[in-house]
C-alpha cells in the first residue's frame, strides 16, 4: 500500500510541485472508494497505464535535455531576460525564438508592431481614433507577452506582488478608466521597450521604484 508521503512526493516531483499532500490524499481516497479491485481486461489496462506513466517520465527528461540547452544558448546570448520576474528559461528562449536578431528592428515601436500591440490609428482630416491591432503582428509572440504580463501583476496568497511597479502601473490604468484588457494590454507594451532594451544593450533587469505620481508623460 502506497502511504500519502511516498504518493504525494512521486507527484511533486513529476508535476514539479504544481500537485499538493493535498492532491494525494485526493487519489488514495478514490482509490479506496473503488471496491472493485479487478476489472475486466485488467491486464490491458494495466499495460495501457504503464505505458503511459513510462511517456510522461521521457517526457520530463526530454524537456529537462532540452530545457539545458537553451539555458547554454542564453548564456551565450547574454540578453538577460531571465533577470526579469516569472521569466524562466523556457519563457526567455520562447522570446528570443519569435523575435530573433533583435536587430531587425529599429526601434522598440517597431517590435510592438511585430508583436501586435501596438495600437493602429484609424481616422481622416486630422480625426482619428487608435485601435487595438488584432489581426496583424507574430500571434506566438504576442501569447508569450501576454502569458508574462500576467505574471507581472500576480499577486501571491500573502498580498505581495511579483512585480510591484508593474502592478501599481495595472492599477493606475484601472484608475484612468481603462478595462483589465486593457490594461493588461499596456502592460504587454510597456514589457517589450523592456526586453527591446535588454537584448539591445544585453543589461539586466532591474525593479524601478514605485513613484506616488504615475503621470502618463513619465512612464508611457
Amino acid at each position: 500500500m502506497v502511504t500519502e508521503e511516498k504518493l504525494a512526493e512521486f507527484l511533486r516531483f513529476h508535476s514539479r510541485n504544481t500537485c499538493s499532500t493535498k492532491r494525494a490524499v485526493e487519489i488514495l481516497t478514490l482509490v479506496e472508494k473503488d471496491t472493485i479491485r479487478e476489472r475486466e481486461y485488467q491486464y490491458a489496462r494495466n499495460e495501457a497505464i504503464q505505458s503511459i506513466v513510462r511517456n510522461i517520465r521521457f517526457d520530463n527528461e526530454e524537456m529537462k535535455r532540452i530545457e539545458k540547452i537553451e539555458a547554454e544558448m542564453l548564456k551565450e546570448l547574454n540578453y538577460q531576460l531571465e533577470t526579469i520576474p516569472g521569466v524562466s528559461t523556457v519563457t526567455a528562449s520562447a522570446l528570443v525564438a519569435q523575435i530573433g536578431d533583435i536587430k531587425r528592428y529599429k526601434s522598440a515601436d517597431k517590435l510592438a508592431r511585430f508583436a501586435g500591440v501596438a495600437p493602429i490609428y484609424q481616422g481622416s482630416a486630422g480625426k482619428g481614433k487608435n485601435y487595438q491591432n488584432k489581426s496583424l503582428g507574430n500571434r506566438e509572440l504576442y501569447n508569450v507577452l501576454y502569458f508574462l504580463a500576467i505574471q507581472q501583476i500576480y499577486i501571491d496568497k500573502k498580498g505581495k506582488a511579483r512585480n510591484p511597479e508593474m502592478r501599481a502601473y495595472f492599477e493606475y490604468k484601472i484608475s484612468k478608466g481603462k478595462t483589465k484588457i486593457q490594461a493588461l494590454i499596456c502592460i504587454m507594451r510597456r514589457l517589450v521597450r523592456i526586453i527591446y532594451a535588454m537584448m539591445k544593450c544585453k543589461t539586466a533587469y532591474e525593479m524601478p521604484e514605485i513613484k506616488e505620481d504615475f503621470a502618463e508623460k513619465k512612464i508611457s
